[in-house]
């Protein structure tokens, strides 16, 4: 009954439409389909990894965190809605933000935002929202979907392309503000993007030989460089500085990977892998702990950081394919 009413509000999505991008295979479940490596849920591309549950062995234990005061944010399937918690206080939804979908970003490289935060997913719906859920503005683009975002130290806001036209590109806003600036990257589709301590901004995706891509574009630079890491990621994953390392988590092996960059060039220095998790369509980090937005288990946990291991907490509410997650001060 569950996974039927799962399906059935795919199926009244009001937003889901999106150009072709790749030839699609047989490969079906859950009301998904797959064109290449790429996830689509009802006639629109998602940046999801898979939907079916793999087996779930965590042990939830008690958390020790003391009483909130910020408010977490899981962003489910485009155009549909966004859950509100405020854990510690309670690990169950307490509102929603209406017809918005996709991932979601704040004001700070980790950690919790400044009480703003941004839910990105699709033309004219790049909105920025004042904690708890109060609308701020929305900024808009031309040249695709836009599906990513993050923001740098200086309040720019970097927009990735996951579909359409303009599939690939980083739209970067100065100040969060105005049309912004269209960079083309070596991606065939966006998939997330992060700024490091330095201003430096990386997207990952695939690339035209559909195998994972990271590329950079360094602070005041013109282009997006190809970056060269030590090991292999298998799924394109969130991108975030973490306060020491530059991580990228891998959606199919459920693991960060944490670099140290020099130039174009990625080293692995250590790793933290995640138990229980389906599938972090996308993971939010602060200190000492990160979120993850879960489309295989279609929920949200809370997992230890860099630890890792079974997760903390586990979110209750009613779950529509969880694309986004991120986390604002009240």
């Amino acid at each position: 009954m569950k996974r039927a009413l799962i399906i059935a509000a795919f199926a009244l999505c009001s937003a889901c439409s999106g150009a072709s991008v790749g030839a699609p295979s047989t490969a079906t479940f859950d009301g998904g389909e797959y064109h290449g490596k790429i996830l689509w849920i009802a006639g629109r591309p998602v940046t999801a990894a898979r939907l079916n549950p793999m087996p779930r062995y965590a042990t939830i234990v008690p958390d020790q965190i003391p009483k909130s005061n910020h408010y977490e944010y899981i962003s489910n399937n485009y155009s549909t809605y966004a859950d509100i918690f405020d854990y510690p206080q309670s690990d169950e939804a307490v509102g929603t933000i209406d017809h918005v979908g996709g991932q979601a970003c704040t004001n700070v490289l980790y950690g919790y935002g400044k009480r703003v935060f941004w839910i990105v997913q699709a033309h004219g719906r790049i909105i920025e929202y004042r904690v708890p859920n109060k609308f701020v503005r929305k900024l808009g683009d031309a040249v695709g979907m836009p599906s990513s975002c993050a923001m740098n130290t200086d309040g720019d806001l970097a927009v990735g392309i996951f579909g359409g036209t303009g599939r690939g590109d980083v739209v970067v806003y100065k100040g969060a503000t105005g049309s912004g600036k269209v960079y083309t990257t070596q991606l065939t589709a966006e998939y997330f993007d992060g700024y490091d301590d330095r201003g430096d901004l990386f997207a990952d995706g695939w690339d035209s030989r559909a195998n994972f891509q990271l590329v950079e574009l360094p602070k005041g630079g013109s282009k997006f460089k190809t970056v060269t890491i030590s090991n292999t990621v298998k799924f394109p994953g969130s991108l975030q500085w973490d306060g020491k390392y530059f991580t990228v988590f891998d959606q199919d092996t459920s693991e960060f990977y944490r670099y140290t960059i020099n130039g174009t060039t990625a080293t692995l220095q250590s790793s933290v892998q995640l138990a229980g998790a389906g599938d972090c369509s996308q993971t939010w980090i602060v200190k000492g702990f990160v979120y993850c937005a879960d489309a295989g288990n279609n929920g949200g946990e809370l997992f230890k950081y860099p630890d890792g291991g079974s997760p903390v907490a586990v979110f209750t509410g009613d779950f529509v394919l969880p694309l986004g997650v991120t986390a604002a001060r009240k």
